[in-house]
């Protein structure tokens, strides 16, 4: 094996278990409402699938996880910055989404920017 070979597979690995945590967080936070699909609910809440706005500027998309838009709550207090990383990245990769993955750092920094909440890491911080 090449040193080039072995440092794609690592990436792949690594973009797997990321997905995979992403997917996680979407099935415990996400999926009652907008379905493991994402295709939403018509009329209720809207389908995440092919949806442009998910698609498009990644800090917007986060600022409503961090600031709640509507009907959706923020999950400011109840989502780490990885937590939110991981499950838009995920969000904005599913069922024929195309859009680019997020970094913690990304949105710790909106997180400043919004003066959202801080992650209350575990302490009755879910509200949803």
């Amino acid at each position: 094996m090449t040193l080039r070979t072995i440092f794609v597979a690592l990436l792949l690995i690594v973009h797997g278990a990321a997905q995979a945590e992403g997917k996680a967080i979407f099935a415990k936070y996400c999926a009652a409402c907008h379905q493991a699909t994402g295709k939403g609910i018509p009329g209720a809440f809207p389908a995440l699938a092919g949806n442009a706005f998910v698609q498009g500027a990644p800090e917007q998309v986060a600022a409503v996880l961090l600031k709640g838009r509507g009907g959706m709550p923020d999950f400011s207090p109840t989502l780490s910055d990885a937590d939110i990383a991981e499950v838009l990245s995920f969000v904005r990769g599913a069922w024929g989404n195309q859009a680019s993955a997020l970094g913690a750092q990304e949105v710790a920094a909106l997180r400043e920017s919004l003066k959202a909440p801080g992650f209350a890491a575990g302490q009755m911080s879910n509200k949803h």
